[in-house]
């Protein structure tokens, strides 16, 4: 097996966490891969992974070299694409990040509109409510809400959401509607840990952002479920501003202390800053820009 195969191989590996999947995902067998990654580490002089019976994992050196892999062989990937032309269809596997609510509302209508156009593209989506290592994952696109530190990617900023305070209004007709931030500690509060990881709400009093203290009675760890509980007319929760939207114009939720609401904060696409785009995420980020600025939940105001 050549190194770029080799490489690809060990890749797959420390993917799959362990030779058997990572044959059965190659169509190979599990002795050629094992040679693949023992060649490898005698070509570099140092081990790559840990075997035992049940676990491999990835030492040290590994995870520094298979980072280094994943890079070489996406722009081998980039460099045959081009070549192909420019105005060859996009094809090959994209991989997509963005927060789990936003991905559902959002991402996956493009997504799946996208797949239809181009039949030789497949997508793995991750949607999950933390930062993802675009490098280290193995991420084409991003969607990133807040604004974005320097870093090494090129983001397209597509709108904006807001933090509210929201409650079902058989709720707010039995317990009464907050006036003032402090009027939340006579409120039954149920805190997203998504959205808000501390029991703390930012809010904008006099034009200048305070934290207050709340005292969830209920925490819960995705924004779904704080959205159920509140739909259910338990209590008090903050979130942003798409993630209820529908509810909202339903009239099934109703925002509270709208005039205490802190910064906006703006939504961007990202993908790799400094590497030219491949054909397939060229496609997909016109998609998602063209799509998501015209959505009217992430319009600014």
């Amino acid at each position: 097996m050549d190194r770029l195969a080799a490489m690809s191989a060990f890749v797959t590996v420390v993917d799959e966490a362990g030779f058997a999947r990572a044959a059965r995902k190659l169509k190979l067998s599990p002795p050629v891969i094992t040679r693949a990654v023992a060649d490898l580490e005698r070509h570099l002089g140092v081990s790559l992974l840990t075997r035992t019976t049940r676990v491999v994992r990835v030492t040290d050196a590994g995870a520094r070299y298979v980072e280094d892999c994943r890079r070489v062989l996406a722009e081998i990937h980039e460099a045959e694409e081009s070549a192909g032309g420019a105005h060859a269809a996009p094809r090959g596997q994209l991989n997509l990040t963005a927060p789990a609510l936003f991905g559902r509302i959002f991402v996956t209508p493009i997504v799946t509109a996208y797949l239809r156009r181009y039949p030789d593209v497949r997508a793995d989506c991750l949607f999950v409510d933390r930062l993802v290592n675009l490098v280290e994952e193995g991420i084409d696109v991003a969607i990133r809400i807040g604004e974005l530190p320097d870093s090494s990617l090129q983001g397209t900023r597509v709108g904006t959401v807001r933090p509210v305070i929201c409650a079902a209004p058989r709720y707010l007709r039995a317990h009464g509607i907050p006036a003032r931030p402090e009027d939340l500690n006579r409120h039954t509060v149920v805190s997203a840990t998504a959205v808000t990881p501390v029991p703390q709400w930012r809010l904008s009093v006099g034009g200048k952002e305070q934290l207050f203290d709340v005292k969830p009675r209920l925490m819960v760890s995705n924004n779904d479920a704080a959205i159920a509980a509140a739909l259910s007319g338990f209590g008090v929760v903050r979130l942003l501003s798409y993630q209820i939207a529908a509810h909202v114009k339903a009239r099934q939720l109703r925002i509270v202390l709208a005039e205490f609401e802190p910064a906006e904060l703006p939504v961007h696409v990202v993908h790799h800053q400094g590497r030219r785009p491949s054909q397939k995420v060229r496609a997909f980020l016109d998609m998602a820009i063209d799509t998501l600025r015209g959505h009217p939940s992430l319009t600014e105001r």
